[in-house]
């Protein structure tokens, strides 16, 4: 619905201009497959089929298929094989048992508890009541690790809340949309645990290097709210007293106390990330049906439901990004980009921005699983020879991932914030400028400043 509202006004193409942008495509991607070989045919192939509107997963599977069938003389044994032992990780594990506890978290009141507290502690400041929304969502994205449930879990309480407070309905969704993104940031990561499938990368490492970083972005978020709020005199709190604040604490120490189970229990060597991740599923459970009692026990199943759907749908997309990494990998394609991204000498620096740019294109036209899935494989193997820590660059591309929730055409975020606030995804896309201008600040300094990320699993010892 809010993207017809959107489209509203825009004139169809006539047959001329639309046959004259078919054939500069055409154009495009046949000079991509005569002058990249192999490399322009996988990847012509592929922007072809995304361009005829099929899901990113299906186009990366029978990318796979055509060039293999045509071009190769691999087995046909060998996809089928590929197709399933790809997947047979323990890691991938950690996926759908992330998304069943961010769904118990959802549904079980552990989001209306971490508002109050926040409220409590800042709702007297300019914007108090925006602010709280900021930090109850980086203290939800701390047990988490989707931001779209982040948006739903907070966005839908706070974003009436503000606008009952007399905010605009627009500045309210700007802030969620972009505060939501700290979803894949924080602790827990789906991304994250994509990135370290498709990299070999530690899972741990990337959990804590994530910590820092957040919470720098949740202090830059609040300081633009802060200015704004201020800037157009929106509402504050009355504040609460220690008594209130400690009350708010001891009702959100349930949810709070999951933080403390994942990095405790990761750390300690108690338990691997996927053991955390199950660990926190069991935990959510039992705080939302039996502690909080905000979810019933007659509910479970319809929440196990939802959340086997989602999980079917991301591994899904990683069974068919592994084709498409095996036949990368059998046409030595990482190595020859690599090779040809070095040759270029744009060094470190050079190739963080190239990266960046690269990343955020790419957030225009696919979400962030199937980006991680596509662009990873590719650009570890020269971020490596350049000297660039595996754990840092997994951090910076999250960054860039968390940009591309909070912009159109295919920005998650937008999305659901569009649903809760019942506002176009036009208008949002303004509301949200001044807070991913805040974003993209941050995004330089996480990319440039690696010790931002490193420091806290370096001194953890996992690394």
């Amino acid at each position: 619905m809010s993207g017809a509202v959107a489209m509203q006004g825009i004139e169809p193409w006539s047959k001329k201009k639309a046959g004259t942008i078919l054939a500069v495509i055409a154009g495009i991607l046949l000079s991509v497959c005569i002058l990249g070989g192999k490399v322009g045919i996988v990847f012509a192939l592929l922007i072809l089929l995304m361009l005829t509107g099929i899901p990113v997963s299906i186009a990366l599977g029978l990318t796979v298929l055509m060039f293999m069938y045509l071009l190769t003389q691999v087995p046909v044994e060998a996809v089928a094989l590929k197709l399933f032992s790809g997947i047979e990780k323990f890691e991938i594990m950690a996926i759908p048992l992330f998304i069943l506890a961010g769904n118990f978290l959802t549904h079980g009141g552990v989001a209306k508890r971490m508002i109050a507290f926040a409220t409590s502690l800042i709702g007297h400041w300019h914007g108090g009541l925006a602010l709280a929304g900021i930090i109850a969502c980086a203290m939800f994205a701390l047990v988490c690790g989707s931001s779209v449930a982040t948006v739903v879990a907070i966005g839908s309480i706070i974003l009436p809340a503000m606008v009952k407070q007399g905010y605009p309905k627009a500045f309210g969704a700007g802030v969620i949309i972009t505060a939501g993104s700290l979803g894949i940031l924080m602790l827990p990561s789906i991304p994250k645990v994509i990135y370290a499938i498709s990299t070999n990368t530690s899972i741990g490492a990337l959990f804590l290097a994530g910590l820092f970083p957040g919470i720098l972005l949740t202090v830059m978020l609040c300081g633009t709210t802060w200015v704004l709020a201020k800037k157009n005199g929106y509402p504050r709190m009355r504040k609460a007293s220690w008594k209130q604040r400690w009350t708010a604490f001891r009702k959100s120490v349930w949810g709070l106390m999951l933080v403390v189970i994942i990095i405790g229990g990761i750390t300690k060597g108690i338990f691997t990330p996927t053991e955390a991740a199950a660990m926190s599923a069991v935990y959510a459970f039992l705080i939302s049906v039996f502690v909080y009692k905000d979810m019933p026990l007659s509910k479970t199943p319809e929440v196990l439901k939802k959340s086997a759907a989602l999980s079917a749908m991301l591994l899904y997309i990683i069974t068919n990004a592994v084709l498409f990494s095996f036949l990368m990998a059998h046409e030595n394609i990482p190595q020859a980009m690599a090779d040809w991204i070095l040759n270029k000498d744009l060094g470190q620096a050079g190739f963080l921005f190239f990266t960046n740019i690269l990343l955020l294109l790419a957030g225009n036209v696919m979400e962030p699983s199937s980006i991680i899935l596509v662009m990873a494989p590719i650009l570890h193997p020269a971020a490596i020879r350049l000297g660039i820590d595996a754990v840092h660059f997994g951090i910076m591309i999250d960054a860039n991932m968390e940009v591309g929730l909070c912009h159109p055409p295919v920005g998650l975020n937008l999305y659901v914030a569009s649903g809760i606030s019942k506002m176009s995804i036009s208008e949002l896309t303004v509301a949200v400028m001044p807070w991913l201008i805040t974003m993209l600040v941050f995004l330089v300094i996480v990319t440039y400043w690696p010790g931002l990320s490193l420091w806290l699993p370096k001194a953890m010892g996992l690394m």
